[in-house]
């Protein structure tokens, strides 16, 4: 029941998403406005008021997805709240399960986090504060806020304050020329 609960919930989501995506194009901040009522409809926690949320993003759950204000999700972006190569690791071991086995765990995105195009974010992760996502990354797990990620899988390389001041610096730079 479950299963054709969540079904029927996605296609009526798909209908709606294509309908306000002609706002889309026509008045981008109504867009997103429509479009983080409509998330939170359908069950996903957002505190706060991300910044963007790209058109063509994919959330698995609603309900198991938590995004804080100040995010942007740049297009493309997957979002899986599940995991089904359980039940391949376990027949790699001589255990055959009866049927496909998954597990479900939640992502979380914390405060003024940007996630670049086409990243994949998995289950159990959670984004500290302040936070760049690479475009193209993988990331799961706990990512410490204050870093820069990126890559397959997603590692810190830098820290954001560091990097932050040195781009303040280069803007400056950049003006006075």
């Amino acid at each position: 029941m479950r299963k054709i609960k969540r079904l029927i919930s996605r296609i009526i989501f798909q209908i709606i998403k294509l309908i306000i995506r002609i706002i889309y194009y026509i008045n981008h901040r109504f867009f997103m406005q429509l479009y983080l009522k409509f998330l939170k409809f359908f069950g996903m926690n957002i505190v706060g008021t991300p910044r963007y949320i790209g058109i063509d993003v994919v959330f698995d759950d609603f309900n198991l997805i938590t995004l804080n204000e100040r995010v942007v999700i740049s297009n493309n972006c997957h979002f899986l709240t599940h995991d089904y190569s359980l039940t391949t690791a376990l027949i790699s071991i001589g255990e055959k399960p009866s049927s496909d086995m998954s597990f479900f765990g939640e992502i979380i995105v914390g405060k003024n986090v940007f996630i670049g195009k086409k990243s994949i974010v998995l289950p159990n992760t959670t984004i500290g504060d302040n936070v760049i996502v690479g475009a193209g990354s993988i990331v799961r797990g706990k990512i410490p806020s204050n870093s820069i990620i990126a890559g397959n899988p997603a590692r810190v390389i830098a820290n954001i304050k560091d990097t932050a001041n040195s781009w303040k610096g280069s803007i400056k730079e950049a003006k006075s020329d």
